[in-house]
């Protein structure tokens, strides 16, 4: 084992050897490590779900590192809750209102290809992990309960109500202390899970008498008869699964304290933990899965790399991450950046890289030739729609570049026009230059004039800042430049021009500015 591992500041690696020192003899004698993800399915999966997957494998990759322990990755969903309220993304609305309150696998699917709507909305979270190539095992709430498989966890949920009502019953409301039971009866005439008070139990049986607004309803806890509250069934699952790690969102917090001392009442100790801040879509409001808010993991795939996803879901997992197209760019660049600073680092320095895991210690060896920024206005300012043209002002740059050695680029290049067409083109608004701009534009087209057709990026570069000191003072000079992108450009941002040249060409260039002042 490399020692570098045992000491590298990388979150995963600290969260490894944190699952280590606390659980480090348990897992020996379990004979191995049990990571767990949760999804509740009532609504289509959204990007966030994956990033817990995403986030959680990082941690099992550094884990298998530092210990020979072997691992499992459970995903769960919870997909025998109630639906209690339809999500604004789906279709057939009524259909959903008409089955509020039953368990989702009991509701049928409004897209009509599975047998219940959680069924489908679980091959939908499937599928998109499997893109991905997680390896996980595929855990049913339904089937766990009807199987028989939590029936020990839920007698031993009864043989301690009381406890778990006492930690319970002072974090809820004046009211709904009155109804409040960790027991949620599946209704055997409406099929719907019922928020109803206990009245009795009875321990030999294994069954609890609820009062169904003023009828007594007796059912066994068993056998799916009855679901826990989440908060109970995450505590009992964590302890009928022996769950050693599991990840969720800064606003579980209060609720993952209190499944804790739930687990402890119930004979096992509560596993590792791990709170990531919330994603937020470009309004600042959290991501859900009934709004369809922010952004999905189909259109980052439309416009980006899945491995540029999975870099900005390493990246300060601790702090709120907005999710919406206009960050793609941005993600992609530092991605690219990311790896061609890999291929020169110490082994330390590697391990605090963030594509170390993305790629689990082997990413590839590309060079990075241009940026996705650089990329979009090349399209943008050439109005490419094919890859050719691309490729053409590419080999204008660097003429020895062989297509084939460039993978990386090659989907870059599709991706970057199609988000330029979906994307940037609608929001696109050119305006004309004033009489300062006008005139510094005009010296510009004339310095480019004069320099040789392949001086490099940063001849190009100081050229662009040398007209703009004549006519901007020092503390205005980033006016020069975004005066630069909305009127060259229709965008209140862009490339660094040194490069952008480099690319598109000197005489090109010239012409650009010329259309751009005679728009």
């Amino acid at each position: 084992m490399n020692s570098e591992y045992l000491s590298s500041a990388a979150w995963p690696f600290i969260e490894a050897r944190e699952i280590i020192k606390k659980r480090g003899k348990a897992l020996e004698k379990k004979g191995y490590a049990l990571f767990q993800t949760g999804y509740g399915p009532s609504g289509l999966p959204h990007i966030g779900t994956f990033g817990e997957v995403c986030r959680t494998t990082m941690v099992i990759q550094a884990f298998k590192k530092i210990s020979d322990i072997p691992v499992k990755l459970f995903t769960f969903s919870d997909d025998m809750d109630g639906l209690r309220k339809v999500p604004e993304n789906i279709p057939n609305n009524e259909l959903l209102k008409n089955n509020l309150n039953r368990p989702l696998t009991s509701i049928p699917d409004p897209f009509k290809k599975f047998s219940s709507f959680g069924e489908y909305n679980n091959m939908m979270l499937r599928s998109f992990l499997d893109k991905f190539n997680f390896l996980y095992d595929f855990k049913s709430s339904t089937e766990m309960y009807k199987s028989g498989f939590f029936n020990n966890e839920l007698i031993n949920v009864l043989k301690n109500y009381e406890s778990i009502m006492n930690v319970v019953i002072p974090t809820l409301g004046h009211e709904r202390k009155k109804t409040y039971s960790p027991f949620l009866p599946i209704c055997p005439r409406s099929g719907k899970v019922l928020e109803i008070p206990i009245i009795e139990i009875d321990e030999k049986k294994n069954e609890v008498t609820f009062d169904n607004y003023g009828e007594k309803l007796n059912t066994k806890v068993t056998d799916g008869n009855c679901k826990l509250q989440w908060k109970v069934d995450w505590a009992m699952r964590w302890s009928a699964f022996k769950v050693d790690f599991e990840m969720y969102g800064k606003d579980l917090i209060p609720s993952a304290e209190l499944s804790g001392k739930i687990c402890n009442i119930l004979g096992t100790a509560p596993p590792n933990s791990f709170a990531y801040e919330l994603f937020l879509d470009e309004r600042g409001e959290k991501i859900s899965k009934s709004k369809g808010n922010g952004i999905t993991i189909e259109e980052w795939l439309k416009y980006a790399s899945k491995e540029s996803l999975a870099l900005y879901m390493y990246q300060n997992p601790k702090r709120a991450k907005k999710l919406y197209p206009q960050v793609i760019p941005r993600a992609v660049d530092e991605y690219l950046s990311f790896l061609e600073k890999y291929q020169v680092q110490e082994i330390k320095e590697k391990l605090g890289n963030p594509v170390w895991h993305v790629h689990n210690g082997n990413p590839p060896k590309e060079k990075n030739v241009i940026s996705y920024g650089v990329l979009l206005n090349l399209v943008s300012a050439s109005n490419a729609e094919s890859e050719e043209v691309l490729w053409k002002f590419i080999k204008n740059y660097n003429p020895k570049i062989i297509q084939e050695d460039h993978p990386i680029l090659q989907k870059l290049i599709k991706n970057t026009i199609q988000y330029f067409n979906d994307v940037v083109k609608p929001l696109k608004k050119f305006r004309k230059p004033n009489e300062n701009e006008q005139l510094a534009l005009l010296e510009l087209i004339e310095v480019l004039k004069k320099l040789p057709d392949h001086s490099d990026s940063s001849e190009f570069q100081t050229e662009v800042f040398t007209v703009g000191k004549k006519y901007y003072s020092k503390d205005k000079l980033r006016d020069w430049f975004k005066a630069i992108y909305e009127i060259v450009f229709g965008d209140q941002q862009g490339p660094r021009m040194g490069s952008f040249i480099s690319f598109f060409g000197r005489k090109e260039t010239i012409k650009l500015l010329k259309d751009s002042l005679n728009r």
